[in-house]
C-alpha cells in the first residue's frame, strides 16, 4: 500500500475509546480516494492553462469522476 493510501485510511479510522476496537469509515475512505483522483485531473487542468483547450478536458474529467461516484465539492 502506498503512503498516500495509508494516510487516507488513517483519516477514516477512529478509536471511540480504549474499550472498543477502531472504527473504519469505508464510505469516507471511498470519497477521499475519488476526490484525490478528481484533484489530479484539476492539477492537470491548471498545468494546461494557456494551452489550446485550456485544460477543459481535464476539468471535465474531474467533474465526471465526482459525478459518477456521487462526490460533491
Amino acid at each position: 500500500m502506498n503512503e498516500r493510501i495509508r494516510q487516507l485510511a488513517e483519516q477514516c479510522t477512529s478509536i471511540p475509546n480504549h474499550l472498543n476496537p477502531p472504527v473504519f469509515d469505508q464510505e469516507k475512505f471511498a470519497r477521499l480516494i475519488v476526490r484525490e483522483c478528481a484533484d489530479i485531473c484539476m492539477e492537470m487542468a491548471a498545468k494546461c492553462a494557456g494551452l489550446p483547450g485550456d485544460g477543459a478536458l481535464a476539468k471535465d474529467c474531474a467533474d465526471w469522476i465526482k459525478k459518477d461516484f456521487g462526490v460533491e465539492e
